[in-house]
């Protein structure tokens, strides 16, 4: 089954898979980071996620002024919010985890069938060395250099930027 999907995904993209490898993992890393982005955006409460976050920062806030005056009272109460607050936290939790499971999948087919034609290829080369790339790289004993990104580092990174870009356009925080 999991052979037919590729076979699929390999008429999809076409040459582009071998001739132009960039767009072919740009292309992946927009699809599988804008669906989590607009799953997530469609599935959740985005203002009651809002709302969440500014409670926590006025919670840390009250907290740290009751400590620093050391008045029992006012401490016991910022904690009771906190913990208050910690209940919801975990209620948006659980909304969140539904769009991560519906993307799971999607998101292991892709890097599946990104390693069958892309392990150990150089997709873009970095014009500086970045220490963590040869840290990374010796640990997989990869035969990329620190100055050289495959494609799971691009893929990771355009996903990122497409999430980004998408959550500031959807005004989601």
């Amino acid at each position: 089954m999991i052979e037919g999907v590729y076979k699929f995904l390999d008429g999809l993209f076409g040459g582009y898979i071998v001739q132009h490898p960039l767009f072919a993992i740009t292309l992946a890393g927009f699809i599988i980071g804008g669906s989590y982005t607009l799953l997530y955006y469609f599935m959740t409460d985005i203002e009651k996620t809002k709302k969440v976050q500014k409670l926590a920062k006025e919670v840390q806030k009250e907290l740290r002024e009751a400590q620093k005056s050391g008045d029992e009272k006012r401490i016991k109460k910022a904690q009771q919010k906190q913990m208050q607050l910690m209940k919801m936290q975990s209620e948006m939790m659980k909304d969140t985890l539904v769009p991560m499971l519906l993307t799971l999948p999607i998101f292991w087919i892709f890097f599946a069938w990104l390693k069958r034609w892309y392990v150990e290829v150089a997709i873009v080369k970095l014009p500086f060395n970045f220490f963590l790339f040869d840290w990374f790289h010796s640990w997989y004993h990869s035969a990329l250099r620190p100055d050289e990104l495959g494609y799971l580092g691009w893929y990771f990174l355009t996903s990122y930027v497409v999430g980004m870009v998408l959550r500031k356009f959807l005004d989601m925080g």
